[in-house]
């Protein structure tokens, strides 16, 4: 959707404001979660590079989706909260283990050491594994939800969007990528990357209508948004890897150009990748029409997702 500049910078105003409360009630919750940085002792570090890979800032997007699809059909906002943090210490898991030697070898995520060069590969790894498994002990809790199908529920969409038939799946996909004798083609690249990258975004956004027990067409219609989104977000990244710089995006710039890996910009160039994502961007808004108006900030969440620098 084409808008008028000073509407643009109203909508990404009051976006980038939900975002931040969105940030700082997750970022509340995983205080309370995340287990004190001295659960083992100096000799055993995990708790606290626990604490180091959830605490550390980003963007928050994910927890944001969460929030906000939960609002749109009256959940308990202190629910929604508890499946934010969920969904942000698997996030965090997953980039625990991406940065490390065997895969990405990346020293700096959101401007910080990496787990493994704060401390040691064993101890990322043993870091993630927690994450990964607290997020699961958050959703199965009561406090979470007094249902326990919902509860269940919530288990069973995060362990499949982040399994390998999604995030997980992903993830080797893009690993065989690097020795394929041919660079990925573009619907190959579309399907690594709505595996590694979209599915955690299609859960988080209907994880809300989980919550607040939508019947099947809203869920439908949340995971379309989801879908369109989640790939737009991505191609806005590769966009990011060729213009942005390591300081602004807190992890190193151009390594998938260095790396002489298929990217959407690689295939598409520029322009074409950047047009790609805003119509994406404009399909997943589209999507949200069952909604009406309190589809609103979902709506903001997918411009959002192109216009962001970082």
């Amino acid at each position: 959707m084409s808008l008028a500049l000073g509407e643009a910078e109203a909508d990404a105003a009051e976006f980038s404001e939900r975002l931040s409360t969105a940030a700082a009630l997750t970022e509340s919750a995983l205080e309370e979660l995340l287990p004190p940085a001295n659960l083992l002792g100096p000799r055993a570090p995990v708790a606290a590079a626990m604490r180091h890979a959830s605490l550390n800032g980003g963007k928050r997007l994910r927890a944001c989706l969460a929030v906000e699809s939960a609002a749109l059909f009256g959940a308990d906002p202190a629910q929604a909260e508890r499946v934010a943090a969920a969904i942000e210490c698997l996030h965090a898991y997953s980039l625990v283990h991406d940065d490390l030697p065997c895969m990405d070898d990346d020293a700096m995520r959101r401007g910080q050491p990496t787990v493994h060069v704060k401390w040691d590969e064993a101890t990322a790894v043993l870091a993630g594994d927690a994450l990964q498994t607290l997020a699961f002990e958050i959703l199965a809790h009561p406090d979470t939800h007094p249902d326990g199908d919902v509860r269940a529920a919530l288990c069973l969409g995060l362990a499949r969007a982040s399994g390998a038939a999604g995030m997980v799946g992903g993830q080797a996909l893009d690993i065989a990528a690097e020795t394929a004798p041919a660079p990925l083609t573009l619907p190959e690249i579309e399907r690594l990357q709505t595996l590694k990258t979209g599915a955690l975004i299609v859960f988080a956004a209907e994880s809300g209508a989980i919550v607040g027990r939508a019947d099947p067409s809203a869920r439908a219609a949340l995971r379309a948004y989801a879908e369109a989104m989640g790939l737009a977000f991505q191609i806005q990244d590769d966009v990011l890897d060729v213009e942005g710089d390591a300081a602004a995006l807190g992890k190193a710039a151009g390594k998938d150009e260095a790396a002489g890996k298929a990217t959407f910009v690689s295939l598409l160039g520029l322009d074409g990748a950047r047009a790609r994502a805003a119509r994406l961007a404009d399909e997943a808004e589209a999507k949200l029409a069952p909604f009406g108006a309190r589809g609103r900030p979902l709506a903001l969440a997918a411009r959002f997702a192109v216009s962001r620098r970082t």
